[in-house]
């Protein structure tokens, strides 16, 4: 049977245009979880630094948020215990797909007091 190519013209072409939102959606799934990863690294970041400052009787909200970079959002909450300073950081997780949105990373560290 003769090849006929009229009839089958442009064919891939409709079936690429149907995949792309396709690869749209697992290119911006990859960059949310990168955003999920690196917040909460940021929060580990920030709990240490607070727990620090607190060990040393300083403002571990402010320690907090100097650790943090890339224009995230941070909370810090120190609690005392005996010898010891515990410090839950929170940093809000930027959404990149719309309509995605998530809890914020928490991450916890723990310094002794300084006497």
């Amino acid at each position: 049977m003769p090849y006929r190519r009229g009839r089958d013209a442009g064919q891939v072409a409709i079936e690429y245009l149907g995949f792309v939102p396709v690869l749209l959606i697992v290119g911006l799934a990859g960059f949310q979880i990168g955003a999920v990863a690196y917040a909460a690294e940021q929060a580990g970041t920030a709990a240490r630094a607070g727990a620090r400052a607190a060990s040393l009787r300083q403002d571990a909200q402010q320690a907090c948020a100097e650790a943090v970079s890339g224009g995230l959002t941070v909370r810090c909450s120190p609690a005392e215990g005996g010898d010891t300073v515990t410090v839950t950081a929170s940093v809000g997780i930027p959404s990149i797909v719309p309509g995605w949105h998530f809890d914020p990373a928490e991450k916890s560290a723990t310094m002794p007091l300084d006497h």
